[in-house]
């Protein structure tokens, strides 16, 4: 699902047709500082849900999968890429490991560059890609996907102080920055006509707006949301309930297969809804979002 121009190293970047599930690394702090923030007030966020109840009676035929080859990348952080060591890591690869346990199977993770990955999949070279592919037409021409295992909601971000009397009602003749032409931006033009609205190149630069009393609010990906606000606590917060918007924002992130290979993608979406049931998908999304966009 990459296809935008990359941005210069360190910044957000848009790298697929709908360009807010993948990026190339950002800055080795927000990694760092991710990993150092402690679970006790993480514990108390909203946490996400998307596995389907109604498949946990679904009991997979394992015999036709005897391991399951994961595909990733690694410039996908804090999803998938290598750590100071060289040692693939993220929430993609804990994921594919658990799901491996889970339905006790061996298991591979193979990280290719993205450009090739889907290629590899589609060549048999893996059974599964984690790695945020687009759930587009053209990608299930090519592959069908699993449940979908995490969505990517639009948010609000405010300072600190009007974070506890937030109200979409309020912002009524308030400025709100977003990043110029992305989705969001539509969502705000279409839904809040009385509101100014000013565009950035990015989402640094808008969020830095809110940060700087240059404007009253930012709305934009939550997820990349959260690791700005991971290094500036003090200053700002979410505000408001998340929008889930699949038409706008993305449907989210699954696993991709090939097309028709079904007992595979049958025992990934079993393992997400016994992941869930176990707390194992709470866990992992605790530790790789101290910052919660939920």
């Amino acid at each position: 699902m990459r296809g935008a121009a990359l941005a210069k190293r360190g910044e957000f970047r848009h790298k697929q047709a709908n360009p807010f599930l993948r990026q190339r690394p950002m800055r080795l702090i927000v990694l760092l500082s991710a990993f150092l923030m402690g679970l006790g007030s993480a514990m108390a966020q909203p946490l996400p849900y998307h596995a389907d109840p109604d498949a946990r009676e679904i009991l997979p035929d394992l015999t036709p999968v005897p391991a399951i080859r994961f595909l990733t990348t690694a410039d996908f952080p804090p999803f998938n890429f290598r750590d100071a060591g060289g040692e693939l890591i993220g929430f993609n690869i804990d994921l594919a490991r658990r799901i491996c346990a889970r339905v006790e199977v061996a298991c591979t993770i193979q990280a290719w560059p993205w450009e090739q990955a889907a290629d590899a999949l589609a060549d048999n070279q893996g059974d599964a890609l984690i790695a945020g592919l687009d759930l587009s037409p053209e990608n299930g021409q090519r592959f069908d996907f699993s449940s979908i295992y995490l969505s990517l909601p639009g948010r609000f971000v405010t300072r600190s102080g009007d974070v506890a009397g937030f109200s979409v009602a309020a912002l009524r003749g308030k400025t709100i920055a977003v990043r110029a032409g992305s989705t969001h931006d539509q969502f705000l033009r279409r839904y809040l006509s009385d509101v100014t609205i000013t565009s950035f190149d990015d989402e640094l630069q808008a969020l830095a707006a809110v940060r700087d009393n240059k404007a009253d609010a930012f709305f934009g990906d939550a997820m990349r949301a959260s690791f700005w606000l991971n290094e500036n606590l003090g200053c700002c917060g979410f505000a408001g309930e998340p929008y889930f918007r699949p038409d706008l924002f993305g449907e989210g992130l699954a696993i991709a297969v090939p097309a028709g290979r079904d007992a595979v993608r049958h025992a990934i979406d079993w393992a997400l809804v016994k992941l869930k049931e176990d707390g194992a998908l709470d866990e992992l999304y605790l530790r790789w979002f101290p910052v919660g966009f939920y």
